[in-house]
């Protein structure tokens, strides 16, 4: 971590949208000391002009699966833990060229991972991993053919998840993927489509497990988020206490309801949709899954707009996998078929900041936070397509104090 002092910015407020020039912002050891509208002196430190481009923290996707190098994760199990981590680089590098300084790893990535980004080994945002994801036997997380029997349970062996039954196995997993230190335990709640034996439309675990998982999340104080795609694995997960709902694209008014009720979040993935219905076969991708796609791309469109309208809090996230990560910008796109670009770029800030549990400490430029931030060409509360054309735009990325890219 460096020392650094951005002057001439025009700082946008994400609350208001409003935006004020010449905002000076410094940076010691990574961490925000001050935003000044006055002029910074700072002799020493590195002094970036930002020419009067628009200010805004960095952004946080949160659904991202950082190894999926490939989307199928039968292949990925057998792949050297060598070679997914070299891969995993490079896709962590793209994101932080896109201007994603934070990112929640839905499982597969790990401690190692995480450090190695720290320690500025790799290139990439900020890591919150919650080790693999939680799958009952047949669930979405067992990527077993109908005729294969033997699971891979070596934990270094890449993968998207691991195989718990019942309550006391549900809690062992629980407490080994907190003892590697996860941000966060993922649970496998309904079908999906990357998964080969189960239904999209399929409930996941029992009540009893469920509420295992999240008892031990919260006596970790971290949080369980589940993967579901209808109203009935979606309600049932809520009522426990489960802090998110991931895809959601199946849920009706009943599940709009708990998640005010329970102030809990819905973090659609709709980029992932989009881009598999559509691109799908062209990269090779098992009619098996498109065919799951097609079951809920449309329907999301539609639940996901009723979910927004009725005040759903909803966190930017795209799950994208293999050749798809280069989409992942496809999701402004997508939001803004029913959100502001102001609303869109709080759903990927202060929002996603919230739900992972770090409010004040990143999706802000604040005193005290993380030095995360985007300078634009352009005011994005007005284009949305000024994020989505980043490589025309997108003129410095700061990333925990650090000048990542610079292009001003």
């Amino acid at each position: 971590m460096s020392d650094l002092l951005i002057t001439n910015a025009r700082l946008i407020d994400l609350e208001t949208g409003e935006s004020t020039p010449k905002t000076s912002v410094l940076v010691r050891n990574g961490i925000i000391e001050s935003v000044d509208q006055s002029k910074v002196v700072a002799p020493g430190v590195e002094t970036v002009d930002a020419k009067g481009a628009y200010l805004l923290p960095g952004f946080i996707d949160c659904h991202v699966h950082v190894t999926a190098a490939t989307f199928n994760f039968a292949e990925l199990s057998r792949w050297s833990p060598f070679y997914t981590s070299a891969r995993a680089g490079d896709i962590l590098s793209g994101m932080l060229s896109r201007g994603f300084t934070t990112v929640r790893d839905a499982g597969g990535a790990d401690h190692g991972l995480a450090r190695a980004q720290k320690e500025g080994i790799i290139r990439g945002p900020r890591l919150l991993f919650g080790g693999k994801a939680l799958s009952q036997t047949g669930g979405h997380g067992d990527m077993r053919g109908p005729g294969e029997d033997l699971f891979q349970s070596c934990y270094c062996c890449p993968g998207l998840g691991r195989i718990c039954d019942g309550v006391t196995e549900v809690r062992k997993a629980c407490r080994d993927e907190i003892r590697r230190g996860a941000n966060h335990i993922k649970l496998m709640l309904s079908g999906g489509a990357s998964s080969p034996t189960d239904r999209i439309d399929s409930t996941q675990f029992s009540l009893d497990e469920i509420a295992a998982a999240v008892e031990e999340a919260e006596a970790a104080n971290i949080y369980v988020f589940g993967h579901a795609y209808t109203a009935r694995a979606a309600n049932r997960a809520l009522k426990l206490g489960v802090r998110s709902i991931e895809h959601g694209n199946l849920i009706d008014d009943s599940t709009r309801n708990l998640l005010l009720e329970k102030d809990a979040f819905l973090v659609p993935t709709m980029s992932t949709h989009e881009v598999a219905a559509e691109i799908g076969r062209e990269i090779g991708l098992p009619e098996s899954m498109i065919e799951k796609t097609w079951e809920v791309v449309e329907a999301g469109k539609v639940n996901h707009a009723k979910s927004h309208a009725a005040g759903v809090k909803m966190a930017f996230a795209t799950d994208l996998l293999g050749q798809m990560h280069v989409y992942q910008l496809r999701e402004f796109e997508l939001r803004n078929l029913f959100q502001t670009p102001l609303e869109i770029l709080r759903s990927a800030t202060n929002v996603a900041a919230d739900l992972v549990k770090m409010a004040g400490q990143i999706g802000v430029i604040v005193e005290g936070a993380h030095a995360d931030f985007l300078l634009y060409d352009g005011d994005p509360t007005q284009d949305i397509d000024v994020v989505v054309k980043n490589e025309e735009n997108l003129k410095l990325i700061v990333q925990a104090g650090r000048v990542v890219q610079n292009t001003l």
